[in-house]
């Protein structure tokens, strides 16, 4: 028998929100400054998520990557992750899905990047200054 379902809003709004989260270098959604956490905490808001179900259905994001991963690598599996879950819980393929990438997140563990002043030869105080034993 033919019917008809209503998804609301705020459910297609977590189903995107979980399917990004998903992604592997995903640190978050980039926040709208004092304001946006403001309104974010009165639940007025929602920033780095951004939602239209009509006329068309449209997802804007603004996110938050890990330091040190390929950005473009992260945003097409960002796409690639929202289109397939609005494809299987809705069976509608979203109009637009826009990424933004608002912030750069260093996470912890990640090397730094090597200092110019000490590429080369060994330093007479190299291996005293490194706490090992091994001469």
């Amino acid at each position: 028998m033919p019917g008809r379902s209503l998804v609301s809003k705020r459910a297609i709004r977590e189903l995107v929100r979980t399917a990004v989260l998903s992604v592997y270098g995903v640190s978050g959604f980039a926040r709208g400054g004092p304001v946006g956490r403001l309104l974010e905490r009165l639940n007025l808001a929602h920033p780095g998520l951004h939602l239209e179900v009509e006329p068309e259905l449209t997802v804007d994001l603004r996110l938050t990557v890990a330091y040190g991963l390929p950005i473009a690598e992260v945003a097409r599996q960002v796409e690639a992750s929202v289109r397939y879950a609005l494809r299987h819980a809705l069976e509608r393929e979203p109009d637009r899905v826009t990424i933004r990438i608002g912030k750069l997140h260093h996470e912890h563990g990640l090397a730094p990047a090597p200092d110019p002043s000490r590429v080369g030869e060994p330093r007479p105080g190299d291996l005293a200054d490194s706490g090992t034993d091994v001469a």
